[in-house]
């Protein structure tokens, strides 16, 4: 839902960017975690309410489960997301629960709310690689198609962006896939459009990515 994704394999569950209100505020784009299982590993893309909610995740998660979260995440919860936490800047890794984790940079090279100011400055937020029996499933959250984006490998699936103004047009989100190659696409950090969902699929033909949407 918009950004949050549960994954499960092996008998463990991850979460990514669990979210369930928006400034205390219920959204249906945000989606409910209440019928979902507990989570062994959470992970957190930003600072924006959005991408933290230290209430869902002390709710969602199991104890003991770890967070990881980059710096800003960590300073902006303080105290509201109990250890055990651990923190990777960008371009950093780490095993976590027996699961390689790879932050990627994630960031506007040029969308703002203002002249001079990026919605997503570069050092700030996460994107994350995870390894998961072998498959390399690749999370970019709120980011443009940026130098890092481009220069990942051997992503067997892929859960990208195409929201505009924050992050990418269907277009632009597009091009990105074309450069990085990932085999699987999720789009996500959208609302569902299926005029956008059409043009993805549209500017996708003829290559070898499967386009996946339709996730709720």
């Amino acid at each position: 839902m918009h950004s949050s994704v549960q994954l499960e394999y092996a008998g463990k569950v991850i979460q990514v960017d669990p979210v369930a209100a928006y400034d205390n505020v219920e959204l249906p784009l945000l989606g409910k975690f209440d019928a979902l299982k507990a989570a062994d590993l959470i992970l957190v893309t930003d600072i924006h309410p959005e991408n933290l909610d230290p209430a869902e995740i002390a709710k969602l998660r199991k104890p003991g489960a770890p967070v990881v979260m980059p710096m800003a995440a960590a300073s902006e919860a303080g105290a509201k997301i109990a250890a055990p936490t651990i923190v990777l800047a960008n371009g950093e890794s780490k095993t976590v629960t027996e699961i390689g984790i790879e932050a990627v940079p994630m960031y506007n090279l040029q969308h703002g709310p203002k002249p001079g100011e990026l919605y997503h400055p570069k050092g700030r937020g996460n994107g994350y690689i995870i390894t998961l029996g072998g498959k390399r499933l690749y999370f970019m959250g709120d980011t443009e198609c940026t130098p890092e984006a481009k220069a990942v490998k051997d992503i067997d699936v892929a859960f990208v962006p195409m929201n505009m103004p924050q992050t990418m047009t269907p277009g632009d989100t597009a091009e990105c896939i074309k450069a990085f190659q990932p085999k699987i696409v999720y789009p996500y950090h959208y609302e569902g459009q299926k005029r956008d969902e059409a043009f993805m699929r549209a500017l996708l033909r003829g290559t070898t990515v499967d386009f996946r949407a339709n996730l709720r």
